[in-house]
């Protein structure tokens, strides 16, 4: 059903070198699911939830559905070639540790599952996941990506130092002076502490209204810094 997709894959992959890894993603279950029900943007999910614990029937069979075709999506982007996946739940902090335990995490843990096999890297991120944290870690992923709302290392201690971990930059950051970008990413690195397995990132994905100047000099800024922290630890 999405050929242009899988097609692009496969070009990026025969254009850049080996060294480089091409990432493959989808979005997690719940967060389709409360795109499909709200039909809008929404902060309280309030039409997601009131399924979710109204229909609970109906709740499981669209989250079943659902993990089966990204799971089906993201073997196909393995099939042709990307180096590593990640599952996007942007939207599932919303919802308390007990009812992720209930009507989420099943599916998630059915797509990891599912993945493991092919070998290659997988990473899960959420938004304000801190509270889900304990739980997401057992899910099945390889790496786990936290957003800017809680403390880089804090988050890696909560999922295990024998994971690896992708954050976590707030993208607000790009939106200031070039001084300003720079000591908050530093912080970043600082709070990795040099440890193997840190994925720098944002927290989230960059803003409509971030500068490109900016977007540019932060990723020579990390490069720079983990330059310095590697010639340091050497």
């Amino acid at each position: 059903d999405v050929p242009f997709v899988l097609e692009t894959i496969g070009m990026v992959r025969a254009e850049i070198s080996p060294a480089r890894g091409v990432v493959g993603f989808a979005g997690a279950p719940f967060t389709l699911a409360s795109y499909l029900i709200e039909g809008r943007p929404t902060r309280d999910f309030a039409k997601t939830k009131a399924l979710m614990y109204s229909q609970p029937k109906v709740w499981h069979a669209l989250l079943e559905r659902l993990s089966g075709i990204m799971t089906e999506y993201l073997l196909a982007q393995v099939r042709a070639g990307v180096d590593a996946i990640q599952l996007f739940d942007s939207w599932v902090g919303a919802l308390d540790p007990e009812d992720y335990a209930e009507f989420v995490q099943p599916y998630t843990r059915r797509i990891f599952s599912s993945l493991a096999a092919t070998g290659i890297p997988m990473i899960h991120f959420g938004t304000n996941t801190a509270t889900l944290l304990h739980l997401m870690k057992d899910d099945g992923a390889t790496i786990m990506g936290v957003d800017w709302r809680i403390p880089l290392d804090e988050a890696w201690a909560a999922v295990g130092f024998d994971k690896g971990i992708q954050g976590n930059l707030d993208p607000g950051a790009l939106l200031g002076s070039v001084a300003v970008l720079e000591d908050k990413a530093r912080r970043v690195l600082r709070r990795a502490a040099g440890r193997p397995g840190h994925i720098f990132n944002l927290g989230h994905g960059l803003l409509p209204s971030t500068p490109l100047d900016n977007a540019i000099r932060l990723v020579d800024f990390i490069h720079e810094e983990s330059s310095v922290l590697q010639a340091s630890s050497a």
